[in-house]
């Protein structure tokens, strides 16, 4: 009872219809065991694909800029382990094919209208920001050919405690050391090895070391 009153708390607080967030809440709890709490506009294609022994919730957390009837859209054909308590903005979409894995730290989250398209595999780190609108590909779908070409992983690895602004866009075979953040609107694609550094630019390159964000 105590949860029903909470759920009915937070959907007035963020406009979400309470009579549809309760049934979907409930329809993932009884027939798939999962603890999410999703806003009404949230729509789930393999629920039974998430993974996760804590909390999830999507779609409930209040942003000025972000609208009720916002869709957030999750196609999880592949596996989306999450490992702590954690929130997934309106608006949000994600896309992981069959094989690919998405494996999602503790702590942070991710805010509005941001966009997931994995098919091979994404790594997010403990207490890591993701701002809104940012877009994350692990895949080109066509392929240019020339000379002394070099094979570029597929992979995604974010590491811990990385604030992500507003606006990126986060390619295929990319690495970012943990304490690191990314600039509003950069592109980033390649591999990052020193910590705590300020990345941002199109493309991405390092702007400032040694440095410490809260």
């Amino acid at each position: 009872m105590r949860k029903i009153i909470s759920l009915y708390r937070k959907c007035n607080k963020v406009e979400s219809i309470f009579v549809f967030s309760l049934i979907k809440y409930l329809k993932y709890k009884w027939f798939f065991s999962k603890n999410i709490t999703p806003h009404h506009s949230v729509t789930i294609k393999g629920v039974a694909n998430i993974f996760s022994d804590f909390p999830l919730s999507i779609g409930m957390e209040y942003v000025g800029f972000s609208h009720k009837s916002d869709i957030t859209f999750l196609n999880i054909c592949g596996r989306l382990q999450i490992n702590g308590s954690y929130s997934i903005g309106r608006g949000c979409r994600f896309d992981i094919a069959e094989k690919a894995i998405v494996n999602i730290g503790k702590g942070g989250y991710i805010n509005v209208n941001s966009t997931f398209i994995i098919m091979h595999g994404l790594t997010i780190g403990d207490n890591c920001i993701i701002s809104w609108g940012c877009q994350f590909l692990d895949e080109d779908f066509h392929r240019i050919e020339y000379e002394g070409q070099k094979k570029v992983a597929n992979e995604i690895v974010i590491g811990n405690n990385v604030w992500i602004g507003c606006g990126v866009k986060i390619y295929k075979g990319t690495r970012i050391p943990d304490g690191s953040v990314i600039a509003a609107n950069s592109v980033v694609r390649g591999v990052f090895t020193k910590k705590n550094v300020l990345i941002g630019g199109h493309p991405a390159k390092i702007i400032k070391e040694k440095i410490n964000w809260k």
